[in-house]
């Protein structure tokens, strides 16, 4: 496109080119050529620029519709939104306005277009601008909000973007001591074990991260673990267990685990974080569905359409329409059905996916129940530390949301199930 060296502005643009234009996963998109001039720094300063428009990209467009007779090219587009997401947040309207008009004046097919780039990134420096805190906190697209209206509220909903608007808090696992991890780094204790960091800035240069003390995991998805409930020497199969931070969990605890995950580049990283914290499991790629032998206990977290990740991942309901999630249920499903042909008599089950819609979690296992019916599902086991009873759904699982602890940050979205033999 240009020989000009890639800035952190650029790729960012590049990064909403690939995202919403070609529904692309930031996660996908991070070895690509686009990168392999930036250093850390700005590969870091990329994906949070990108990542802040994503938040905002409901008021931005709202902005720029004001401003615009029709939308421009969606390179083009990108990049005013960067641009009005930046201005109407404090940055540098020169240094803003300059690199962005530059980016758009290099491209070869867009190049006439610089000057609506300048007039328009200009205008938001000054008065068009000044409307962005008044305008309603930025709505998911409508093909993940209506069903999810649907399952829960608008006020619910309502809440739940206001959370996934902010950026995230970061929460770390700790491997024993909650209280030790949370004063060495000046974090906050949650009720559920969980330490909470606000500002962490680089996480690796953390007291206790070479020492292996502690591993990132969000709050919420630290509660399947603790829900299944390892006893020490107990035979436990971690299902799609990467990146690891649950087989850590049931490590931790003394059990001896088998985590399979389908991916071995996905599996080298658990092997990283089990070396780093000093535990350890037997690690197996291979497919969940053919996967024999028998355990104690098993922890299903299945594959899912990770809506309730969104206030960490903004760029989820960009990169997908919802397409898939119809096969996605099936393979749940299927995995369900056969984790249980794995337990021994008397065995337990945790299902979870870090889903909010109902048809990867309480649907899934309504249905289950009524299609085994000798299963039990126990209601008892979701009495740890920190979960209010409130969050037990009727058919026994546990839902969390997005906007719980909304005061401290709020949780990722997660749906919860223990099933005894």
């Amino acid at each position: 496109m240009t020989s000009h060296r890639p800035s952190a502005r650029r790729s960012a643009v590049y990064l909403l080119d690939q995202i919403i234009g070609e529904g692309r996963l930031m996660s996908e998109i991070a070895n690509d050529r686009t990168f392999k001039g930036l250093n850390a720094a700005e590969r870091a300063t990329a994906q949070r620029l990108a990542t802040e428009t994503l938040r905002g990209l409901d008021r931005a467009d709202r902005l720029l519709n004001r401003q615009l007779r029709k939308p421009p090219a969606l390179h083009v587009m990108n990049a005013l939104r960067l641009g009005t997401v930046e201005l109407c947040n404090g940055g540098d309207a020169h240094g803003v306005v300059s690199e962005l008009v530059g980016l758009v004046s290099r491209n070869p097919r867009y190049g006439k277009q610089k000057g609506l780039v300048n007039a328009v990134l200009r205008k938001m420096a000054g008065d068009a601008g000044k409307p962005w805190k008044d305008l309603r906190i930025p709505r998911m697209p409508s093909w993940l909000r209506d069903p999810l209206v649907e399952g829960y509220g608008n006020g619910a909903i309502n809440a739940i973007e206001r959370v996934q608007f902010a950026s995230p808090p970061l929460d770390l696992t700790p491997k024993s001591d909650p209280a030790a991890v949370a004063k060495a780094i000046g974090g906050t204790l949650l009720p559920s074990g969980s330490v909470r960091l606000s500002d962490a800035g680089q996480v690796s240069a953390l007291p206790g991260y070479k020492t292996g003390d502690w591993w990132v995991q969000d709050a919420a998805a630290a509660l399947p673990a603790q829900v299944l409930n390892p006893q020490n020497g107990e035979q436990i199969l971690d299902l799609c267990a990467a990146p690891g931070g649950k087989t850590m969990q049931l490590a931790a605890a003394g059990a001896e685990i088998t985590a399979l995950d389908v991916s071995e580049r996905r599996l080298e990283r658990v092997q990283e974080n089990l070396t780093r914290t000093g535990l350890s499991a037997t690690l197996i790629a291979g497919d969940a569905l053919e996967h024999e032998g028998t355990y104690d206990a098993i922890l299903l977290d299945a594959p899912c359409s990770a809506t309730g990740t969104i206030r960490r991942h903004p760029d989820l309901p960009y990169a997908k329409d919802g397409s898939e999630f119809g096969e996605l249920i099936g393979l749940q499903s299927a995995m369900l059905d056969h984790a249980l042909t794995l337990l021994k008599p008397g065995g337990r089950l945790v299902y979870c996916t870090c889903s909010l819609l109902p048809d990867e979690g309480e649907c899934q296992i309504e249905e289950l129940l009524e299609r085994t019916p000798n299963l039990k599902i126990d209601r008892d086991a979701l009495s740890q530390p920190g979960i209010d009873p409130a969050w037990v759904t009727p058919e026994g699982g546990l839902r969390l949301r997005p906007d719980y602890w909304a005061d401290q940050g709020g949780m990722d979205g997660f749906y919860i199930a223990c099933i005894r033999t």
